[in-house]
């Protein structure tokens, strides 16, 4: 039995000082400076990670989102908490199955959202828009209309 606490405790400390060591390294990035990526599924839009893997289960991740003035998501939900900042652009948010302006809220630089997993919502980028989008992973994403 103290062998196994033993055992327990040491691969602990070890996978501890092994997730400490490989974040020890900041990143730092700004729009200008991402590797963007097209998103297939929207014309126009484009994806550039920060940091993690929005795939990965269980981990933290952070990724840019560039869209054009015009550029729609239709409503959807996630199956995890979803995190947005608006870096640049002029953004509109809304709860619902519909895509409706005079129920969206518009926001610009500096505003954070937090959208509860399974709370179905839409996005319409008034201006070109850059945001940021964290969680935990996996990051999904289910439209309402298929």
């Amino acid at each position: 039995m103290l062998l196994s606490r033993v055992f327990l405790t040491a691969v602990t400390c070890l996978a501890l000082s092994a997730a400490a060591a490989a974040s020890t390294t900041p990143v730092i990035l700004t729009p200008d400076t991402a590797q963007w990526q097209p998103v297939p599924q929207f014309k126009g839009w484009q994806t550039a990670t920060i940091v993690g893997n929005p795939d990965k289960a269980g981990a933290y991740y952070a990724y840019y989102l560039k869209t054009p003035a015009g550029g729609k998501a239709p409503p959807h939900f996630h199956k995890m908490t979803e995190n947005v900042t608006v870096v640049s652009g002029t953004v509109m948010f809304g709860i619902g199955d519909t895509i409706d302006a005079s129920k969206a809220k518009t926001f610009g630089p500096g505003t954070f959202v937090s959208i509860p997993a399974g709370v179905h919502h839409y996005a319409v980028a008034k201006t070109e828009m850059v945001i940021v989008v964290s969680g935990i992973g996996p990051d999904t994403t289910t439209f309402v209309h298929k």
